[in-house]
């Protein structure tokens, strides 16, 4: 076989990768991409975007969302070699309870702004704290016992687009269906049988791309390969020309952040998304957040390590959103960021965090309902090492209620889009401002105690549990400090309203904290118990 004849007959396009815009370069995911197809199909009336952004690593959500009520005392207990001080955390606007780390100011200003939530404790059952296979269930929308080769997102766009790629682009969709900033495209645009997506790998790549140059290639054997692998590429590259199109209309931006790698990717991001791309999930990443040692300087716990990651983000969304706003598209656009598990309560003797469970994550976006989602976390005055911040709310449920609040699909078919055993759990939860799609009434003001009880507590052996429902689905899970649900008392529909009472038996279970999850249509509480020896 020749050479060419070889490199033409096994090298996909998928592989081949066109210079792009100033070291990005493109690459085709494969556009069956479940997400993706979902995303783009005609039958969706709305121009909505999505950008989703990894905090790869294992973001720090309590030294990212910090307490500032009277939990804040048991926090700094935990963690007194990498706590910010009480006085150096920044208010968020309405929430007079919980701040943010001292260099957020970006983040600060969009919840002054009315464009920024923050969601506590988001997490899923039976934690894993493997970054590989955490980032494979965040990205598929899995249990953690079940191994799902799709991404949520895929599996979306695969449902509007179930001929993808065949047959594209067309007229009605002439766009990639997702773009992803990195070199490789991931889990969560994968489709049943193909990828639904395209990547650009780099900044520098997606500006050569639109300037039409390219990095000389070498004058060796390998060279000219290299050369015909390019000329091959662009041949069979479907979206680079309209991608260099879109690119090109913008010719002017608002400013982003100096050697801010996430600003870089945001700032393609918005480009694309003002040009007119009709693409419908970006997906941008930054890494660095596995944070076990020097996670801060010692002199000075508001600056080191994660303090840089953390500016590095809030000043990149804080950028983007300005330039969204200055090309006047805003209102099409959300941004979430999520990381594939929390830290522990008590920090290290290293100056650093151990990988934990429930975190934080924010939304963004002139179309948010602002504030914050959920409460304080559960702290004990005496962290160990093992203890780990309990769930609030599945992120299973912030994908839902985006597809269907966002990107307008009906609930029925949100469903039937996650796996068996977590689509009956799933709530439509206030994150998003009435008339995105239909929205969702927040939940009316609660006393955090008084959803779910339990007497006596402490208990030895059993204690009562008594709860509140509004009717309908209700459920109520028994979760250890490791973050795994050990039980679940309560799955089941309730016809009307009312007050309930049910045993809970702990024998055989070990002394210690354990947390009664709440969840009933759109609210949810959590209840730290503490079975004591006899």
């Amino acid at each position: 076989m020749k050479r060419r004849d070889f490199l033409l007959n096994t090298i996909p396009a998928a592989a081949i990768l066109p210079e792009v815009i100033n070291g990005y370069s493109v690459k085709a995911f494969n556009i069956n991409s479940p997400l993706v197809q979902a995303l783009m199909r005609g039958t969706t009336l709305t121009d909505h975007v999505l950008v989703i952004i990894q905090l790869s690593g294992g973001n720090d959500g309590l030294n990212m969302v910090i307490p500032i009520d009277a939990m804040y005392s048991n926090y700094f207990n935990a963690r007194s070699n990498v706590a910010i001080p009480q006085n150096k955390v920044l208010p968020i606007a309405g929430v007079a309870t919980t701040g943010i780390h001292t260099v957020m100011t970006g983040l600060q200003s969009l919840f002054t702004e009315g464009k920024a939530k923050v969601i506590q404790a988001v997490g899923y059952p039976q934690p894993n704290f493997s970054h590989f296979r955490a980032t494979d269930i965040w990205m598929s929308g899995s249990n953690s016992n079940q191994e799902v080769y799709s991404g949520w997102a895929g599996r979306y766009l695969n449902y509007e687009y179930p001929n993808f790629p065949s047959g594209y682009p067309t007229t009605a969709m002439p766009d990639p269906l997702a773009i992803q900033i990195g070199s490789s495209t991931t889990l969560t645009s994968q489709g049943p049988t193909a990828n639904m997506g395209m990547s650009i790998t780099n900044p520098t790549t997606f500006y050569n791309l639109i300037s039409g140059t390219t990095d000389p290639a070498p004058s060796t054997p390998a060279g000219k390969e290299l050369t015909y692998i390019r000329t091959v590429n662009q041949q069979t590259q479907q979206y680079s020309t309209v991608i260099k199109n879109a690119a090109n209309l913008i010719t002017q931006q608002a400013p982003y952040p100096t050697n801010n790698s996430l600003g870089d990717q945001l700032k393609i991001v918005a480009r694309l998304i003002s040009g007119g791309l009709k693409t419908r999930v970006y997906m941008v990443s930054t890494g660095g957040f596995d944070t076990h040692s020097v996670q801060v300087n010692s002199g000075d716990t508001t600056t080191g390590n994660h303090a840089n990651l953390l500016k590095r983000v809030s000043d990149a969304i804080k950028a983007f959103q300005d330039d969204l706003k200055f090309q006047g598209v805003e209102d099409r656009v959300v941004g979430m960021t999520y990381s594939e598990f929390g830290r522990r309560i008590k920090s290290n003797s290293s100056t650093g965090t151990d990988h934990g469970a429930a975190a934080p994550m924010f939304l963004f976006g002139s179309k948010i309902e602002s504030g914050m989602l959920g409460v304080n976390p559960t702290i004990p005055a005496n962290a160990s090492v093992n203890d780990n911040i309990p769930m609030q709310y599945d992120f299973r449920s912030i994908y839902a209620t985006l597809l269907e609040k966002w990107f307008c699909l009906d609930k029925t078919i949100v469903d039937s889009l996650f796996p068996p055993n977590v689509n009956t759990q799933l709530q439509s939860l206030p994150l998003l401002k009435a008339g995105a799609c239909s929205g969702i009434t927040p939940p009316p003001p609660t006393d955090t105690n008084s959803l779910i009880t339990n007497y006596p507590n402490p208990f030895t052996s059993g204690t009562t549990i008594k709860f509140k429902t509004q009717g309908g689905r209700t459920l109520i899970q028994i979760i250890d400090t490791l973050g795994r649900v050990i039980k679940v008392p309560v799955d089941t529909d309730y016809a009307s309203s009312g007050t309930y009472t049910i045993p809970f038996d702990g024998e055989g279970l070990p002394s210690g904290v354990y947390y009664a999850r709440f969840q009933n249509g759109v609210t949810q509480q959590v209840r730290a118990m503490l079975k004591v020896r006899e």
